[in-house]
């Protein structure tokens, strides 16, 4: 364990421990059923491949990139997953803080305050996302024994209960349902085994994020204070001030990041974007509701939840995350609409012809860059 003062920077088992105790129960369902609800997902996720793989030509006919396993999780399987890759992927930063703590008088404060009070804090947040979640792609997975991951650390997750429970709230055929899930999750994973730089790419930048961060232990807490009063009201949307309305992600960055976190947001509005694009492209072919599928789900996503939802929604980024969703989509599609699918899979060629923030704005000056410079 990574710790400051003699204490761990973060218990990692109270994390887990209190996100499992705390996440809410899932839907009510027999084991019989929930047996066949785990089987039909991971026939989806079979189906899935080859219909993603068809459908966006990412990964040339006869070709096999490397495999990554799929795993049928319930709330607590995505609770310990997530925690292995938070633990893994913030390991240099904590090390950092680490290093600066006899620096620091800062570094006797966390070291009081100590890592399980900010394990009880994970395990907060993650009690919250863990019953949202309907899938993801693990990019970063350390294996481990109950959670085996594939050599270069990605793994794809379905959320067995999650799923049930949106399908049941939308009242949509269950089984299109998952299979639409499906294909939005195996979207992502293709991207990753289809464009080997793309991990390693996407990592660096987010290690670039981390270095960046100002390691200053009263500055962190001081700059999470901030984040819990705009959470508790203590500092209300609109208040004049340049932390005002932002999300936890935007409070704890430097000017130095503001760069590298324009970067990392066009990139997961582009995965994203295609991801969706992906799954109702390849849709009407195989899911026959597609079309009532998506229009209860964004009207599920309009609507949000209590106060209290839409402010811890907007305190984690997760609105910044819907946008993603959205303004990715527009992006592929009037990409696609202009050049074709193989055209517009020249984003994947290296890091340079990714989009820019303001590119998934603007399609055409993404087009002119890449097609236009490239025809000259």
């Amino acid at each position: 364990m990574t710790s400051i003062g003699g204490a761990e920077m973060v218990d990692w088992n109270l994390a887990v421990a209190t996100a499992t105790r705390l996440v809410r129960p899932g839907p009510d369902i027999s084991r019989e059923e929930a047996r066949e609800v785990v089987a039909e997902l991971r026939r989806h996720a079979k189906s899935a491949e080859e219909h993603v793989r068809s459908f966006t030509r990412m990964i040339p006919e006869g070709s096999e990139p490397e495999d990554t396993p799929v795993l049928v999780v319930d709330r607590a399987g995505w609770i310990r997953a997530n925690v292995a890759g938070f633990r893994e992927l913030l390991r240099p930063l904590l090390e950092k803080m680490q290093d600066r703590r006899g620096n620091s008088p800062g570094g006797a404060v966390l070291g009081a305050v100590g890592g399980k009070v900010t394990g009880v804090e994970l395990g907060m947040l993650l009690s919250f996302l863990a019953s949202r979640v309907l899938g993801q792609y693990e990019t970063f997975a350390p294996a481990g024994r109950d959670l085996p991951g594939s050599a270069d650390g990605g793994r794809l997750l379905l959320v067995a209960p999650n799923i049930v429970h949106v399908e049941r709230e939308l009242d949509v055929d269950p089984h299109d349902f998952r299979l639409w899930v499906a294909l939005h999750e195996e979207t992502h994973r293709t991207q990753f085994t289809g464009v080997p730089w793309l991990r390693d790419h996407l990592q660096g930048e987010i290690q670039s994020f981390l270095d960046e961060t100002d390691v200053d232990p009263m500055t962190v807490l001081e700059r999470l204070r901030e984040a819990a009063q705009s959470l508790a009201g203590g500092r209300p949307e609109g208040e004049d001030g340049e932390d005002g309305g932002r999300s936890l992600v935007e409070i704890v960055q430097t000017p130095a990041q503001r760069e590298i976190l324009g970067r990392l947001t066009a990139v997961m509005s582009l995965l994203e974007g295609h991801a969706d694009y992906v799954m109702d492209g390849v849709g009407p072919e195989v899911v026959s509701s597609v079309a009532e599928i998506r229009e209860k789900f964004q009207q599920r996503r309009a609507r949000g939840a209590s106060r209290l939802d839409q402010a811890l929604r907007k305190l984690l980024g997760l609105d910044a995350k819907l946008r993603q969703y959205r303004d990715g989509e527009r992006f592929v599609r009037a990409v696609v609409d202009e050049v074709g699918m193989d055209g517009f899979n020249r984003v994947w060629t290296s890091p340079n012809t990714l989009p820019t923030k303001a590119e998934i704005a603007a399609p055409a000056d993404w087009i002119a860059r890449v097609h236009r410079k490239a025809e000259s």
